[in-house]
């Protein structure tokens, strides 16, 4: 009893961070407009309040994956989030762009360390197959319910409060979260001896995943061709190489090349690309329309959202049913399937003039094939992993998430903008519904590779794992 209460207070914290993390990603997007007014951004730097976090996030997830497999689950989450906290503060009272930025830049940071850490908790805490696979559909759920309450609590906020709120209410929420971790989570165990951190492969890896998704993110505004895309682009493929030079070669890699053996890691990975790449851009293309051709406030649009992230909500828990009985590979397939379904009902469905009503088919589909395929990815990424290098497996799986995300949302406003110049009223439609037939089709290569899975639900792990002193805590073991 005493040990399922110790692992249910262990879920619901790691829940909570997953619901703060989600929260922010839909709460600043509301209140973009009113930003860009009151702290002096330009059409195009506006676009640096989402980017900077975009770019911080992804560069340094591998890093963050390692130092919480080395240094300790525990010290990096509650690391994370008191960083979280105070660069949320920093930027209710930024005064202007640049202190803006920066302080996205540094939650950016909180974030590449906490989603790592949060994740190999929950793959060393429960075990492979139906505990874990329902301990991430917990997960999951909370970032449903945070994409919710974010999009309705930002338009609350903004219009009540002012812009600077959105970033003041994570500031209680991500320090007593860390409060509460510290007591909760079992302490780490002593570093272990013999295992060097691989500086060569930290800054190898951060710098050229750094330089990749700036460059990714600067194209569609700069120029695909412009001399600083393509010096960030080249960069970092040279540094991504260099990564892949240095491990193979080091006693102690950051990022250890054996771990592309495993089939499931791969194919999540290349997953998490395509799915953020598409499901992840929707957020942005359906605030376009509800905002800018049919001119929602800021509070209709957070009520607009809803309905998507409480169906997301049902599909975790739709997940974990379906993983028991069909496997992970049957899982992601049918919730890509369903969501690309979804995505194109919900193009075909914008009009200049029509009403809320005839989105939902869409938007019900898209987001229950979301919430499926969420659950599943993950439980695909850390399925055969040894316990000792959960971490740097999850940030694996999180990296090629983030670059996903920039690099899709990147092709879809290219394919957006060649169907259409306009902005703001009915003309942007065509361009909108394009985009939506777009990452449709590029779903169907998410599902090509999910179909590349090993069968069943929990694949054998490697032979060669690896014994993690911090799994033998017994508040640490399912």
């Amino acid at each position: 009893m005493t040990k399922r209460r110790g692992t249910g207070l262990l879920l619901a914290l790691l829940a909570f961070a997953q619901f703060i993390s989600a929260i922010d990603y839909n709460i600043v997007y509301v209140a973009l407009p009113e930003i860009g007014r009151a702290v002096g951004f330009d059409a195009h730097s506006l676009q640096w309040v989402v980017s900077a976090y975009a770019v911080a996030f992804g560069g340094f997830l591998l890093l963050g994956g390692r130092m919480a497999d080395l240094l300790g689950r525990r010290r990096m989450f509650t690391t994370a989030l008191v960083l979280y906290g105070l660069a949320s503060l920093a930027g209710g009272l930024a005064t202007g762009p640049g202190t803006l930025v920066a302080a996205r830049a540094v939650q950016g940071l909180g974030g590449a360390l906490l989603l790592p850490a949060t994740l190999s908790l929950i793959n060393t805490s429960f075990d492979e197959g139906a505990e874990r696979n329902r301990a991430l559909a917990v997960w999951g759920g909370a970032g449903a319910v945070g994409l919710a309450l974010g999009s309705l609590l930002g338009g609350v906020l903004t219009n009540s409060l002012g812009w600077q709120a959105v970033f003041y209410v994570n500031v209680p929420l991500a320090l007593g979260a860390a409060a509460v971790a510290w007591r909760t989570i079992t302490p780490d165990a002593p570093r272990e001896r013999g295992r060097s951190f691989d500086l060569a492969g930290a800054l190898s890896a951060t710098a050229g995943s750094t330089a990749l998704v700036f460059g990714v993110v600067q194209g569609p505004e700069a120029g695909w061709t412009s001399g600083t895309v393509l010096t960030a682009l080249l960069a970092g493929l040279a540094l991504i190489g260099v990564l892949f030079a240095v491990e193979a070669h080091t006693a102690h890699p950051l990022m250890p090349l054996r771990l592309l053996r495993n089939r499931n890691l791969v194919a999540a990975m290349g997953v998490t690309f395509i799915f953020m790449g598409t499901f992840g851009a929707q957020y942005y293309f359906f605030t376009l329309y509800l905002q800018n051709v049919h001119h929602y406030s800021a509070m209709a649009t957070g009520l607009a959202f809803l309905p998507s992230a409480l169906t997301g909500m049902a599909g975790t828990k739709a997940s974990e049913k379906l993983l028991a009985r069909a496997g992970i590979r049957t899982t992601l397939t049918a919730g890509l399937l369903l969501g690309a379904a979804g995505m194109a009902i919900l193009a075909l469905s914008l009009s200049p003039t029509g009403h809320y009503a005839a989105l939902l088919p869409g938007i019900i589909a898209l987001s229950l094939g979301q919430g499926l395929a969420w659950t599943a990815m993950f439980a695909a990424a850390g399925t055969g992993v040894d316990a000792a290098h959960q971490g740097i497996a999850s940030a694996m799986a999180s990296t090629t998430q983030q670059i996903g995300s920039a690099v899709g949302l990147a092709v879809l406003i290219a394919v957006a903008s060649h169907a259409t110049h306009a902005t703001h009223g009915p003309g942007l439609v065509p361009g909108l519904r394009l985009a939506g037939y777009a990452a449709a089709a590029l779903t169907l290569l998410g599902v090509a590779i999910a179909l590349t899975l090993r069968p069943g639900t929990t694949p054998r792990p490697p032979a060669d794992t690896g014994t993690d002193p911090q799994t033998t805590s017994p508040a640490l073991s399912a």
